[in-house]
């Protein structure tokens, strides 16, 4: 398993270049990059634009790990509006287009939400009618992503839907496609659950891997806490990775807490990572 780290990771405003520099710094292998609404890597980029992070990236011997985007939130591809929905569909075949020429394997997908509580004033939308949407949506985007050879991997969130493995693995296999899988996030599963039950449970359909760490007690958002600091089994979760073979990045998806030494979350989550890995 390689050691990733997720731009959203970095305090808000840093460029890519300083985003790639710092994490090559402190030791990680690759980075996984955001897709925004606009900015360094927006809607609107071109190739050429990919070719100049590209460029960045191997100037730091660092691999791309990733292509995520927010922009989930905004267009739920379960959303009551055409146009929202709509939008979604957009967004993700952007995802897909750029993820071919960066040449990253999978892309992170929400597929909607049935509610966000982190949110104020988000809509809510009723479960089967989420889940019809949602499939519906993922099961045309599965040609897509053939046709690009680029996985959607639909993340585990905290969006009151496909709450449990059973029924992420029930979806997944209902698509019915190769290039739709699992991005695992080991963070997000322990509100609830155990993230070593999660992965047993989807095998071979996990595409990828987050690291986060969470603390029940703390309730929340605030309950984000940095890797090693919060309840996750990572023993536990090392040992099913492995069982089931998986051998593709995990990469770290931090929530940079400090006013102050902001970066040095950065060199934290990576020393903590290399103990996770049995790096030292």
């Amino acid at each position: 398993m390689k050691k990733g780290i997720n731009i959203w990771s970095f305090q808000e405003g840093t460029s890519i270049a300083d985003c790639i520099s710092l994490a090559k710094d402190a030791g990680f292998e690759g980075i996984e990059l955001s897709l925004n609404e606009s900015g360094e890597l927006g809607l609107q980029s071109t190739e050429k634009e990919v070719l100049e992070i590209r460029s960045l990236l191997d100037a730091a011997d660092l691999e791309i790990c990733g292509l995520a985007t927010g922009l989930y939130w905004d267009y739920s591809m379960t959303s009551e509006s055409n146009i929202k929905r709509e939008k979604a569909i957009d967004v993700c075949k952007k995802q897909l287009e750029l993820a071919a020429a960066f040449g990253v394997d999978t892309i992170l997908v929400i597929p909607g939400a049935v509610g966000v509580d982190f949110i104020p004033g988000s809509e809510v939308v009723e479960y089967d009618r989420a889940y019809d949407r949602a499939l519906e949506a993922i099961s045309k985007l599965a040609i897509d992503a053939q046709s690009n050879g680029v996985n959607i991997g639909i993340e585990n969130v905290w969006n009151k839907f496909l709450l449990s493995p059973l029924e992420m693995r029930t979806f997944i296999d209902d698509i019915g496609s190769e290039y739709v899988g699992s991005y695992f996030d080991v963070g997000n599963t322990v509100h609830n659950g155990y993230p070593e039950h999660w992965i047993k449970i989807l095998g071979n359909r996990i595409k990828k891997v987050h690291f986060k760490d969470y603390r029940r007690q703390a309730g929340g958002l605030h309950g984000f806490v940095d890797l090693l600091a919060g309840d996750v089994n990572y023993p536990a979760v090392i040992e099913a990775l492995q069982d089931i073979g998986y051998n593709n990045y995990v990469t770290a998806e931090m929530i940079p807490p400090y006013a102050h030494h902001a970066n040095q979350i950065i060199y934290n989550t990576s020393a903590a990572m290399d103990a996770i890995l049995g790096r030292r």
